[in-house]
């Protein structure tokens, strides 16, 4: 009993430090993403790689791919030793994919670090969501989901930043020349040269991941999962599935979820991987340009989050969707009417959308897919969530890269097909919104499954 009185005295302190500690995941999730965006037309340059090529990376990585394979192991993990043993050893992972990119002199190297970060970013996504609900107090769960969000648009305002300091021209671009001078011999180069600058981007990246797995190996496991995990220890991934959909309540759940963050990741993941290039083809701008629009648009989407963050327990949850999804589909829209070749256009684009993430799809997906399973299989439908989602946004990826073309003219194209998958995903997210504001998640679990 006094034990019980300790841990809960020290639950509302704590919340807080586990979210910052967990939510550097999300900042070394999207930072792997943009960091990869950011220097794509240097990797691109140095290793003479194609459109194709491009498609392939983004197919693979913690955008998409890397990332559902890594996310329907870690669920399961989660569920079955506990979320400590993904903070534990997952880090580990990430920081060998990162310097498997930083050491790359060909495209087969790039891929495989790629695919190696990726799927540690997708062991890592449904472990934290599912800690930082299980942690929270009941009025401060959408909070700490909205604080992690907030990490996952510091990661990409921040690597965009050391990705423009230290590109060609940058003002750190003279540290780049004399690692690459030190590194690769003072004969070194071109293209070979200036790719160093996405190279200390990365290691940017592996320095914050040993700080986060430093710091997240030290969590205490989480209580609701070691008071309510399943009796039956020895059963492996199939078996969890097998409880999952055994399950009418959680497979409509997960039906529902993976919908409305499918249609909206589909969008997401080609704009968080490839929209300095767009930016740059479509558009015209220059690179730097392009990062500087896209940081700023990542620093939008943290303003917004941190005001959503102050609302979202208090707020109707389905006001925030509609209202974030709004500005998605009226960002496209207006890019569609008035064209993307041009400073305004753009800039009116960017403005849009950051508003839009910073009260996403995204937010609601980790708040609800932590909110509407029972804790046994938690985080295994997460899992399972996140895999169809990636993997089939790095379909889309590939896909996208036909749509688009070599150099944007098959835009207006692409953008009418975001713009509908936008719309389904407001329609479905509408219909089903669920009613867990102010309820705690025991509460969830006793109203949708009866035990």
């Amino acid at each position: 009993m006094n034990n019980e009185q300790n841990t809960t005295a020290v639950k509302p302190a704590s919340s807080l430090r586990s979210t910052i500690a967990v939510s550097l995941n999300n900042y070394l999730d999207a930072g792997a993403i943009v960091a990869g965006a950011s220097g794509l037309t240097l990797w691109q340059n140095y290793l003479g790689l194609s459109e194709v090529h491009l498609g392939w990376l983004n197919f693979i990585s913690a955008n998409c791919l890397g990332a559902a394979l890594g996310a329907i192991i870690g669920g399961s993990l989660a569920d079955k030793y506990g979320r400590k043993f993904i903070y534990t050893y997952n880090l580990l992972i990430y920081m060998l994919g990162v310097l498997c990119i930083m050491l790359s002199v060909n495209f087969p190297m790039l891929l495989a670090g790629f695919l190696i970060t990726g799927i540690s970013v997708g062991i890592g996504v449904p472990a934290s969501w599912t800690y930082i609900s299980e942690s929270s107090e009941v009025d401060k769960r959408g909070r700490n989901i909205c604080i992690s969000q907030m990490s996952w648009g510091f990661g990409p305002m921040i690597i965009l930043l050391l990705g423009m300091f230290f590109a060609p021209g940058g003002y750190l671009y003279s540290w780049v020349e004399s690692i690459g001078h030190l590194v690769g011999g003072a004969s070194l180069g071109g293209a070979a040269l200036e790719v160093f600058s996405s190279r200390v981007v990365f290691f940017s990246l592996f320095v914050v991941a040993f700080i986060a797995w430093n710091l997240q190996r030290k969590l205490e496991e989480s209580r609701e999962w070691t008071e309510k995990k399943a009796d039956d220890d020895d059963g492996g991934l199939l078996h969890a599935f097998g409880v999952l959909f055994s399950n009418r309540t959680a497979v409509k759940t997960v039906a529902f979820l993976a919908c409305i963050y499918l249609c909206w990741n589909l969008v997401a993941s080609v704009m968080g991987f490839f929209q300095p290039h767009i930016y740059e083809t479509a558009g015209g701008v220059s690179n730097e340009q392009a990062n500087w629009m896209n940081c700023i648009q990542w620093a939008i989407i943290v303003g917004t989050t941190l005001i959503v963050s102050m609302v979202i327990d208090k707020v109707s949850h389905k006001f925030i969707y509609l209202l974030g999804l709004a500005f998605a589909i009226g960002a496209w829209v207006m890019l569609v009417a008035f064209g993307v070749n041009g400073q305004a256009g753009l800039w009116t684009f960017a403005i849009l959308w950051g508003i839009e993430g910073g009260m996403s799809v995204q937010v609601f997906y980790a708040l609800w897919g932590s909110e509407l399973f029972p804790a046994r299989f938690r985080a295994g439908a997460q899992g399972l969530m996140f895999f169809i989602v990636r993997g089939l946004s790095a379909v889309w990826g590939l896909v996208f890269t036909y749509i688009y073309g070599e150099n944007g003219e098959g835009f207006t194209v692409a953008a009418y097909c975001m713009i509908a998958l936008l719309l389904i995903s407001l329609v479905v997210g509408l219909i089903g919104c669920p009613d867990t504001r102010g309820k705690s998640l025991d509460q969830i679990t006793k109203e949708r499954y009866n035990f």
